[in-house]
């Protein structure tokens, strides 16, 4: 875990990363925010000392958690490619590959996060005392209640689906591109919002309700992608002002973005609620105390 930690240290924190604030559009490269960046490196530090402490004070731990262990090497890096690497500046050139840096975001690294359910991990890394008084707070209390209720199935899935479409009106999104605290909002709603819905999805829910929500997330995603791909003319103007140093027209960058929210997003949440609706029809097969309720 010294190792991940390391790892995800040296893709947060390159030598030639420079502040979005101020940065040329004329070149590519590595970006460096701290409202993303320390966020990550903490994460990642924190959650390698816990791992570590517990993996020397119990036996055959690191075994058994190296599949969460996996997934949340698995989310650091997407985050890390999404968001900081030369993904992210490339995606204030062209709005294909912003798109594809939100979907990163939202469809991949979200739900490796949420199955990694690093938490528990990370209190480990703190001090004896400390975690003493951390842990009321996190199993009692306000912060309880209010998680509980931010990953209800119904209420999570309807705030990842305000995020998606408030933040894709064509002047809310475009003034992003001109605003660092705006477009730190935006990445921020998404990534939080998308964490609740799959929590809400694959802790929560039952597997059927799961399906459900799945589906109803994949149709109104996809309707916005197809609306986005088929405009006949250039809603989101200062995204795409560059697609001709790349090649492409501002309309072309704007239906390819289209169509990678329509299509590509789409199977994700697709293939999930296939998935839990397989779950859940099988366990209905065995009825009993193995049924799925919902």
């Amino acid at each position: 875990m010294r190792a991940l930690t390391l790892v995800l240290l040296w893709a947060a924190f390159p030598l030639n990363a420079w502040a979005h604030a101020g940065e040329s559009h004329d070149a590519v490269g590595w970006a460096f925010d701290p409202i993303i960046v320390v966020p990550i490196g903490l994460t990642s530090i924190l959650y390698g000392l816990g791992f570590e402490r517990l993996a020397f004070r119990r036996r055959g731990f690191a075994g058994r958690q190296a599949r969460p262990a996996l997934f949340f090497l698995a989310a650091m890096l997407t985050l890390v490619l999404a968001l900081v690497s030369p993904v992210h500046e490339l995606g204030e050139h062209l709005f294909t590959v912003h798109m594809i840096e939100h979907e990163l975001v939202m469809t991949v690294a979200a739900p490796l996060l949420v199955m990694a359910r690093p938490g528990g991990l990370m209190l480990w890394a703190f001090p004896e005392r400390t975690r003493r008084a951390i842990a009321p707070l996190l199993a009692e209390g306000l912060l309880r209640r209010g998680w509980w209720w931010l990953t209800s199935p119904t209420l999570a899935t309807t705030l990842h689906g305000l995020a998606i479409w408030t933040w894709h009106a064509p002047p809310l999104f475009d003034s992003t591109l001109d605003s660092l605290m705006l477009h730190r909002l935006q990445h921020v709603s998404f990534l939080a919002t998308a964490i609740f819905f799959w929590w809400a999805m694959i802790w929560r829910a039952g597997r059927g309700t799961a399906a459900w929500h799945l589906f109803i997330t994949m149709m109104h995603t996809s309707a916005l992608g197809a609306l986005i791909a088929l405009s006949p003319r250039v809603l989101f103007v200062t995204q795409t002002r560059f697609a001709p140093e790349w090649g492409m027209t501002p309309l072309e960058d704007q239906q390819l973005a289209g169509l990678l929210m329509w299509v590509p997003g789409g199977i994700v949440y697709a293939g999930a609620a296939l998935w839990m609706l397989m779950i859940w029809i099988g366990r209905s097969g065995r009825g009993g105390l193995h049924a799925d309720p919902a």
